[in-house]
Formats: C-alpha cells, sequence, structure tokens
C-alpha cells in the first residue's frame, strides 16, 4: 500500500513538473511570439499611400505654427511703426510665441504617444485660430498683443505640431529624413503665405481684417488636414514626460547642447533680418518684407534636397550639424551686407542654408530614438530644451542692439558664434554615436 501510494505520489509529483514546465514554455513561446508580432506592427511601413498623406496635415500645421511664428518679423515692423513699442519689448511676443511652440510641443508629444494625436491637433489648431482672430481685435495695447499673439499663437501651435510630425516618423525608417523635410516645408509655406497677406492686404482693408483673412485660410486648412490625419495603431507604453533615460545617452545630451546654442541664434536672424534691411540698408517697409518672403521662398526646396542627401548618404545629423556650421558662417557674412545688391545676394544664400538646417532637425533628433514608441516623447524634449533658447535669444539680440545705438555688427557676432560652435556640437555628438555603436556591435 505505502509503495502504491509513494508511486502515484512520485507520478503525481512528476505529472505536475511536467505540466508546470509546459505551461512555462507554452507562455514563454506565447510571449515571444507576441513580442515579434508587435514588433512588426510596430515596424514603419515605410512608403505607401497612407504614410505619403500624413505628410499633409503635418505640412499644414507647420504652416499655422512655426510658418506664422517665423513671419513675426512683419508683425514686429507693423507694431514698431504703429505703436512704438522698443525693439526688445516687441521681441518678447515673437519668442514667447516661439517658446511655447517648442515648450508645449514636449507635452504634446507625449501624448501623441499614448494616442491622443487627433484630439491635440484639433485643440491646437482652434486655439492657434483663435489667437489669429483675438490679434485682429488688439488697440494698441502690449499685454493684448502679447496675449493674443505670444500665448494663443504659441500654445495652439505647440499642441498642433508636434502630434503631426511625431505621426510621420513613425510611417518611416529609411525615408524618414525626406519626409519629415517636405513636412517642414510648412513652415517657408506658412512664412511665404502669412507675411504676404499681412503685408499686401494692410494697406487695401486694413491690418485686423488682413489677419482674419489669415484666420479664415487657416480654418480652412486644418480642417482638411484634421480629417487626414490617421496615427499608427502602435503598443502603448506608459512613460512620463520626460524620459529621464534620454539623458543617461552621452550623444542625445551633447546634441541637445548644441541645439540649444543653435535655436539661441536662428530666429533671431529670421526675426531681425527684416528690421536690418530697413533700418541699415535703408529699403522701404515694402522692400524689406521682400526679403522674408525671398528668404522662406528660397528655404523650401533646400529642406527636401537635404532630407534625400540625409537618407542617402551623411546620415540626417552630419547633415544638420554641417548645415548649422553653414548657416553660422553666413550670420558673420552678415557683417558686410552694405547695399541693396548684397542684401538680396544674402537673403538667397542664407534662405537655403537656413531650410536644410531647419528642415532636418526633428530627423535628426529621431535618429536617436531606438524605440518608435517614445519618438514623440524624446522629440518633445529636445524641441523643449530649444524653445528655452528661443525665448531669450530674439531679446537678446534686441537688447543688444538697443545698448549699441542701433548698430548691429556686436549682435551679428554673437549670433554667428553660437551657432558655429552648435554646429561644431551636433557634428561631435554623431560621431559619438557612432563609436557607441560600433562598441555595441563588437560586443
Amino acid at each position: 500500500m505505502a509503495k502504491d501510494l509513494a508511486e502515484k505520489s512520485e507520478c503525481s509529483s512528476g505529472c505536475e513538473s511536467t505540466d508546470l514546465t509546459g505551461v512555462l514554455e507554452n507562455e514563454t513561446i506565447t510571449q515571444i511570439q507576441s513580442s515579434l508580432s508587435a514588433t512588426l506592427i510596430d515596424e514603419p511601413p515605410d512608403g505607401g499611400f497612407l504614410a505619403w498623406s500624413q505628410i499633409i496635415p503635418g505640412h499644414i500645421a507647420n504652416m499655422m505654427s512655426w510658418g506664422y511664428g517665423t513671419g513675426f518679423a512683419v508683425f514686429q515692423l507693423y507694431y514698431k511703426e504703429t505703436y512704438h513699442f522698443p525693439t526688445s519689448r516687441i521681441s518678447w511676443v515673437g519668442s514667447i510665441q516661439i517658446f511655447l511652440c517648442f515648450l508645449v510641443g514636449m507635452v504634446s508629444g507625449r501624448l501623441s504617444d499614448a494616442g491622443y494625436s487627433r484630439f491635440l491637433y484639433a485643440a491646437g489648431a482652434t486655439l492657434t485660430i483663435f489667437g489669429m482672430f483675438m490679434t485682429s481685435l488688439i488697440n494698441g495695447t502690449y499685454w493684448q498683443i502679447l496675449l493674443a499673439q505670444g500665448f494663443c499663437n504659441g500654445i495652439g501651435g505647440g499642441l498642433m505640431f508636434m502630434p503631426a510630425t511625431a505621426n510621420i516618423t513613425t510611417y518611416f525608417k529609411t525615408k524618414r529624413s525626406l519626409a519629415v523635410a517636405i513636412n517642414g516645408c510648412g513652415s517657408s509655406t506658412g512664412a511665404i503665405l502669412f507675411p504676404a497677406i499681412v503685408q499686401f492686404l494692410t494697406p487695401q482693408i486694413g491690418f485686423p481684417w488682413a489677419v482674419r483673412v489669415c484666420g479664415f485660410i487657416s480654418m480652412f486648412l486644418a480642417t482638411v488636414g484634421f480629417f487626414i490625419l490617421q496615427p499608427r495603431e502602435l503598443r502603448r507604453v506608459p512613460a512620463p514626460i520626460i524620459d529621464w533615460d534620454a539623458f543617461k545617452n552621452i550623444p542625445f545630451v551633447v546634441f541637445c547642447g548644441g541645439a540649444f546654442l543653435i535655436y539661441f541664434s536662428l530666429f533671431t536672424m529670421l526675426i531681425y533680418i527684416n528690421s536690418f534691411a530697413r533700418e541699415i540698408i535703408g529699403l522701404t517697409q515694402l522692400e524689406s518684407i521682400n526679403f522674408v518672403l525671398i528668404t522662406n521662398a528660397v528655404a523650401t526646396p533646400a529642406r527636401p534636397i537635404f532630407g534625400f542627401i540625409a537618407d542617402r548618404y551623411i546620415g540626417p545629423v552630419n547633415t544638420f550639424g554641417l548645415s548649422c556650421t553653414a548657416l553660422g558662417i553666413m550670420a558673420f557674412g552678415w557683417m558686410g551686407i552694405n547695399t541693396r545688391a548684397d542684401m538680396y545676394t544674402y537673403s538667397i544664400i542664407m534662405g537655403f542654408v537656413n531650410g536644410a538646417a531647419q528642415g532636418i532637425f526633428s530627423s535628426a533628433v529621431s535618429s536617436f530614438v531606438q524605440d518608435v514608441r517614445k519618438m514623440g516623447t524624446w522629440i518633445g524634449m529636445a524641441f523643449a530644451l530649444c524653445g528655452f533658447a528661443t525665448l531669450a535669444g530674439p531679446p537678446t539680440m534686441g537688447a543688444i542692439i538697443d545698448v549699441c545705438g542701433g548698430e548691429y555688427l556686436w549682435a551679428q557676432l554673437w549670433v554667428g558664434l553660437t551657432i558655429v560652435v552648435g554646429g561644431i556640437l551636433i557634428i561631435v555628438s554623431s560621431r559619438l554615436a557612432w563609436e557607441k555603436e560600433s562598441k555595441t556591435c563588437t560586443i
């Protein structure tokens, strides 16, 4: 009897052990299959009608956020000549608008990773359009301009552009730089469209109605973009707004340091080239606005060209670093501009180089992101850091110009120095990333 019980117990134990092993094996196989399946689902399609169509809402979002913000030079000139505000004080409106675009992008980037892209796009578009219509109602009070154009357009742009841009990066891998660059062309399109509307319609129908026309056009474009936007169904992972592990990545940290210096002065150049042309070169208001339009028009083809070069030859980080170094050299060249002919030539070359630099930035950041599900979070963090640079950049240059009695020389020197140093740091980050990857492959 005891022997039988022992045999039964032994058999039972063995069977249970066998069953448990089988269950564990099955669970492991299931987990592996699930992981492989999810990886395949998360893998970017890298093409197709749906993937390329997502560039449309991204392009529109860039028009309404960065395009409208970059075109602030037209508004700055109008506010200065109409309300006689100091240069540095007006600059705070444009810099706050761009700063909030960057900063809010960090939050909207994380929320887009969580699956709220369409909601953010709609909310951002609504707030941006509201800011445009509120700008049309200002009566010369500084705080009205600051709230309407600085805060409403800045927050709205940040909510809108980041989900649309991050969405594009999830659809592409080998063609990502080209796709993001075409998406970034919206910045140039908007910086041509909105300033042209304000500049040429203000004498005909007045400033308020010129800005309202911008609002009505944006309303139509945002509606089109919203219905085309289709975020990918990726596995969602719980994550904070700031992924602190990103700052353990040394190449990424060096890259962000370089980008901070670049963006401290990049938008400053775009904002002040208008007033420089009018105050120093002695051009008319209409002629000085033409430089803004020319600069952004030339930047449009530069973006996809350098996006293609980045994908095909030297990579997005190297492309961004070299373009920014060239842009810094162009800033030093700004000091030698003395005539109308110089100004026209400079605006064409600078616009092309600037388009190359700005168009590749998002793709350069995304190249450091290993997990596509964290794409919006990492890009958002990089943009937020650059936002603090853009907040201080234009007012700093305005203060330097005011202290120097309206002379631009020392301000131009400062701009060139910061951008060149930033470009060098970007190239260094690319080298560090390559060395890190080489060590990983060796191991």
